[in-house]
């Protein structure tokens, strides 16, 4: 009877834990989502909708301009500036090209053509408008892009999710934003919006989706609709399935949605979920913004080449990992980059002046004939030929110098300069 008793109280202070944590972490969510969720109209965006449903109607050519992406599936965020807009071409263009048909409606208006898997149009007035061209199709086999199954995709989200789950994509959005995993662009290679909705469906919520992803493990599978009964790996295209994580498209089940995705963003994410969990602070969702004046470190300002985004963010990764590799020696203890600067500590300001470099084995007489010739004065250590290097560079100011005025530097940036140390 008495063990009964601790037992009965163990579980009621048990109980009575778990309601705090969940109240807790329910403010903390309410608080973010009222940070986060727009409150007011988008007046300017159907004003721009109506004069580009003008400009079709104009050219005699059979289409409508429709809200596309995060405003139409009602998942958009406040201050997101980004919006994008489907021309839905009727079918009897299904041959033509879009992009160029697009081009003719948009002639009036100052746009600038994005390469892509079919060419599309940004266009800058209050807003930042990608205008893309689709077809108006209705099921998946008219499909000749995969942009054209984008409406579907804002179909499915509706269908599939109310005002409160929706609400929850919201706090997932912001909750990568202020982890750093959101976005599939090349230079990225985190989580696109489209995952996030299929994730937070198919969990049942935001907080679902956080504590099923602390339990994931590579190759996780997630198919909303048991399209492939458990057999996903086998089915799908092994090109489409070196992501960690496999979303299975629910318009499209052949396709991996989250195939860009790459192991590093997944790692963050999962931690992030579990660090969440336990904090539960606000911390996780807010923005952060790298600081120069309080960065006690090393700080390149970058002049980056125009163009698309994912092309000049990819341009500058090439370059931070470029000057990383560069720097390995001097033992690099904290790092980052965004498309301004180029961030870093090392743990030494100088590395000794020479360095021992080993050669082959003295029994591979030719590679040792070969590491003879090219360098003087060596010596055998250990069975293996060796030689003594002089650097050219061993102060950390000399080394940093010399990486920006590479050449693999100056092709991909307009412009870098050391602000500091």
């Amino acid at each position: 009877m008495f063990l009964f008793k601790v037992c009965s109280k163990y579980h009621l202070f048990e109980k009575i834990f778990i309601l705090l944590r969940d109240i807790k972490v329910m403010k903390v969510l309410k608080e973010v989502l009222n940070e986060i969720k727009p409150d007011g109209g988008l007046e300017e965006v159907d004003l721009f909708l109506v004069k580009l449903n003008k400009l079709i109607k104009k050219s005699g050519i059979r289409a409508k301009a429709v809200v596309g992406g995060s405003i139409s599936k009602d998942t958009f965020l406040k201050n997101d500036f980004d919006v994008d807009i489907f021309v839905k071409f009727d079918l009897k263009y299904s041959d033509d090209d879009l992009s160029k048909l697009l081009s003719k409606i948009l002639k009036s208006l100052k746009v600038e053509k994005v390469h892509g898997s079919r060419d599309y149009y940004f266009y800058n007035d209050d807003f930042n408008y990608e205008i893309v061209p689709v077809l108006d199709i209705k099921k998946v086999g008219d499909a000749k892009n995969v942009t054209d199954m984008s409406p579907l995709h804002v179909k499915w989200v509706l269908k599939n999710s109310d005002a409160k789950l929706r609400d929850d994509i919201r706090l997932a959005k912001q909750f990568c934003k202020g982890i750093g995993v959101y976005g599939a662009e090349s230079y990225i290679k985190g989580f696109s919006g489209h995952v996030l909705d299929i994730l937070v469906i198919y969990y049942g919520g935001f907080l679902k989706l956080l504590k099923n992803s602390v339990k994931w493990v590579d190759k996780e599978i997630i198919d909303v609709n048991n399209y492939h009964k458990g057999k996903a790996l086998v089915n799908m295209n092994k090109s489409k399935l070196v992501s960690p994580l496999i979303v299975v498209d629910p318009i499209l089940p052949g396709r991996n949605a989250a195939a860009a995705l790459g192991y590093g963003k997944f790692n963050i994410f999962k931690k992030k979920a579990g660090e969440f969990l336990k904090k539960k602070n606000k911390d996780f969702f807010v923005v952060k913004r790298f600081d120069v004046d309080s960065f006690d470190g090393f700080v390149l300002k970058i002049n980056a080449l125009k163009g698309k985004e994912d092309v000049v963010g990819g341009k500058i990764l090439k370059v931070y990992n470029f000057i990383m590799w560069g720097l390995k020696e001097f033992k690099v203890s904290e790092s980052g980059w965004n498309f301004e600067y180029i961030w870093f500590k090392v743990k030494k300001d100088r590395i000794p002046k020479e360095y021992e470099r080993v050669g082959p084995p003295i029994r591979l007489k030719d590679d040792v004939f070969k590491f003879k010739k090219k360098h003087k004065k060596t010596y055998v250590k250990k069975g293996t030929v060796c030689v003594i290097i002089k650097r050219k560079y061993y102060i950390m100011g000399d080394m940093i110098e010399f990486l920006i005025k590479d050449k693999y530097v100056s092709e991909r940036v307009k412009g870098i300069k050391c602000l500091k140390k």
